[in-house]
């Protein structure tokens, strides 16, 4: 990915401030964002990959100008309107509209401690078999996706 959401080794970005013993959430409507993200998660509407995309879909300049947190509510309102949870007029309001119909079926608790840490849904079939072995050299295209991608930014010598 080469877009402004791929700020690793950028430069001209200016320093990255270090905050010791920085708390996890600066202010309570950031850990609310968050319970907010995690919960649609496990209501199983998009995965984590579609996550990822959808903060990449962000325009750059609302990107930089965003708090990290601001990135996610924006990505999850985005999300909600997307997949027809609920509208943008509602989502300005704070409120569903009258007579809106509620997301089916409804998360409840134990539906939400079934989405632990360690099991966020993907896509991908973890029972593929990989191709590549830990620490095999290999060689990748210097392709220039729009959105997420794995694919490391330099190429390995093949082990021809």
């Amino acid at each position: 990915m080469n877009g402004i959401h791929d700020m690793g080794g950028r430069h001209g970005m200016g320093p990255i401030p270090y905050e010791k013993n920085e708390p996890v959430f600066h202010e309570p409507w950031e850990g609310r964002v968050y319970a907010l993200n995690r919960a649609m998660r496990a209501h199983g509407k998009w995965t984590l990959d579609v996550d990822r995309h959808a903060l990449e879909l962000l325009p750059p300049e609302g990107y930089l100008r965003l708090s990290y947190y601001e990135r996610w509510l924006r990505r999850l309102e985005i999300q909600m309107s997307q997949y027809g949870i609920a509208t943008p007029e509602e989502l300005e309001a704070g409120k569903a509209a009258p007579g809106a119909s509620k997301v089916a079926p409804a998360l409840t608790m134990a539906g939400a401690a079934r989405f632990g840490v360690r099991s966020i849904p993907s896509p991908i079939d973890p029972a593929v078999r990989p191709l590549f072995k830990v620490g095999q050299a290999v060689r990748a295209k210097n392709l220039h996706p729009t959105g997420h991608t794995r694919l490391p930014l330099y190429a390995a010598r093949s082990a021809a």
